[in-house]
């Protein structure tokens, strides 16, 4: 079978099963997998499906999956049923793109038992966002901290990017989207807050477990002592991911009408927006000529037209042959799945499963497989070499 007609069969078959209501713990896999180059074929497993829009999820030590669901809720699959948890945040605020978002746990959780969580709340009717970290007593969070809080000014309640993770040296890092008033790019933008060093929105962060600050963070233009801001110039990234062989951090942020990026994280650097993008505003106007600008990091890849950037993983196993040591990107607007090779500056995008659904989050199983979080009914799949 050549690969067009290989990937229009599979997309058959993942619509098939996208409106399939399979109950937890099914053992759902597409029989015929997508060939994706000469060595590897990908099978699709469905390790639980119908929930709402499940916005993260990790993995604890004794395999079972945590998640969230942008809804409100959180559970654990475990043994093939899902306990859903009490004691979540009273302020959850589910309007717009907010709820509750992203979840990590830490390095040492099989030891101190804690696991960070981040979610949208509400003041005076105006968006922010909260990260908490939290242990588990039979099925309640308990010993809840909320560890930091942006400013109460997201007027459109969008753009909250969030995704967590810790570097090799125990720090954590949290993205978090522009917010504001408006998500217009241009030199007059009205909405600069990722330009703002002195502003929570539109930055990657990094805090010490307790959500301190690294004395090493970097002193931005404009301060006189280093905060949590790390990395400034984002729009809104929902992907973010640690290199566990370089220890670096990549990430991925959706652009406006294309230019979504993969960007790799540096101290102190300024990513553009919305002074610069290689995509172009909603409503057609250009935002600038190109991206490149003097004290402005370039993206290392830009998606034109946009895949809907959401979710990123780093394959470090054996399990995928060839593939180790590459990215996996999940997609929402396109609702597909990208390979992404990078040697040196070149970076090589692959669509590797088409029409997959909406793909919210990508992770690392401790298996050494590919999971998925895809969405319409909200679900959890395996990715199976072969």
């Amino acid at each position: 079978m050549k690969m067009g007609k290989a990937i229009i069969f599979i997309a058959s078959i993942l619509s098939i099963l996208a409106c399939d209501s399979s109950k937890d713990g099914a053992n759902n896999s597409v029989t015929n997998p997508t060939p994706v180059n000469d060595n590897i074929t990908l099978t699709q497993e469905i390790v639980f499906s119908d929930r709402g829009i499940i916005w993260g999820f990790e993995f604890l030590p004794n395999s079972d999956i945590i998640f969230t669901e942008k809804s409100g809720k959180m559970g654990i699959y475990s043994n093939g049923k899902i306990t859903e948890l009490s004691g979540l945040p009273t302020d959850i605020n589910t309007d717009s793109q907010g709820g509750l978002l992203d979840i990590c746990l830490h390095p040492d959780y099989k030891t101190n038992g804690w696991i960070y969580a981040s979610y949208s709340g509400s003041v005076g009717g105006k968006g922010l966002l909260n990260l908490i970290r939290f242990k588990i007593e039979g099925n309640t969070l308990k010993n809840v901290e909320n560890i930091f809080k942006s400013s109460a000014t997201n007027q459109w309640k969008g753009h909250y990017g969030s995704r967590i993770v810790f570097d090799k040296d125990g720090f954590l890092f949290l993205s978090i989207g522009e917010g504001g008033s408006t998500t217009y790019g241009g030199e007059n933008s009205p909405n600069l807050n990722a330009q703002n060093v002195k502003e929570a929105w539109g930055k990657v962060h990094r805090m010490t477990d307790t959500g301190g600050i690294p004395t090493d963070n970097p002193i931005l233009t404009g301060n006189t002592s280093p905060s949590t801001v790390y990395s400034y110039g984002h729009r809104n990234p929902q992907g973010l991911v640690l290199n566990t062989d370089t220890g670096e951090i990549w990430e991925t942020e959706h652009g406006p009408k294309g230019g979504d990026e993969l960007n790799l994280i540096a101290k102190g650097k300024n990513y553009g927006w919305p002074l610069v993008s290689n995509g172009v505003n909603y409503d057609g106007n250009p935002i600038s000529t190109s991206h490149n600008r003097t004290g402005i990091e370039n993206p290392k890849y830009s998606w034109i037209p946009s895949i809907g950037a959401c979710g990123l993983a780093y394959i470090s196993s054996n399990k995928y042959g060839s593939w180790k040591g590459s990215y996996i990107a999940g997609g929402l607007a396109l609702r597909n799945l990208s390979r992404v090779e990078i040697n040196g500056s070149d970076v090589k995008p692959t669509t590797i499963i088409e029409n997959a659904g909406r793909v919210r989050d990508v992770k690392m199983g401790p298996d050494g497989y590919l999971y998925l979080s895809v969405e319409s009914p909200g679900r959890i799949v395996r990715l199976l070499p072969k």
